[in-house]
């Protein structure tokens, strides 16, 4: 599935910009948020098949060879965790649900972006792919990343942790279920609570 995620330039002066917000943010992002998991199960108003697959630190390392040979942004990666939910019929994604992943994001420090042309039906029901993205951030890097992406018969959970430069998340786009950076697209910080 092709998932239109952020223009490189967006990105990386997106991501700067925003660091200095919530470099102090002192959880842990090596798991989710309490309830994450539990609010993702319900996300939607139809029953889901899912499937999940985490690659270890000692996967991602042995795979380091795909970035050159320094293991590019993979030397500073724990874990990468890709969820898939499908469903049978087109989905209704349930507000109140929505609200509360992104509470549950928002009260552990993550900073939270969201796909530009949005409009509020797609958050419902969409008809496109449609993007969230959480960062946490230690310092300039970021230390946990979390990407959302619904679509009218299927939703994807990606997680990344460990550490690493902003730069580093363009080179990850496109492996590991990261979806592709689309120059087309810009990501923008979500509204307090949306």
């Amino acid at each position: 599935m092709k998932v239109r995620l952020v223009a490189i330039g967006a990105l990386v002066l997106g991501m700067a910009g925003l660091s200095a917000v919530a470099a102090d943010a002192q959880d842990d992002p090596t798991h989710q948020p309490p309830g994450v998991s539990e609010t993702l199960q319900g996300m939607a108003s139809e029953h889901a098949t899912h499937t999940a697959v985490t690659f270890d630190r000692e996967m991602l390392q042995s795979m380091n060879g795909m970035f050159g040979d320094n293991g590019g942004p993979v030397a500073g990666l724990n874990s990468i965790t890709v969820e898939n939910y499908r469903y049978h019929e087109p989905a209704f994604y349930v507000p109140e649900n929505f609200h509360a992943l992104v509470l549950s994001y928002e009260h552990a420090g993550w900073t939270h972006l969201v796909d530009q042309k949005a409009s509020p039906r797609d958050s419902t029901t969409p008809t496109r792919p449609l993007t969230d993205l959480w960062l946490h951030f230690k310092g300039t890097n970021v230390d946990g990343l979390t990407v959302v992406v619904r679509g009218p018969k299927q939703m994807s959970v990606i997680e990344v942790s460990g550490i690493l430069k902003p730069l580093d998340l363009v080179h990850l786009s496109g492996h590991f279920g990261i979806p592709k950076v689309d120059p087309s697209a810009v990501m923008v910080p979500a509204a307090p609570g949306k």
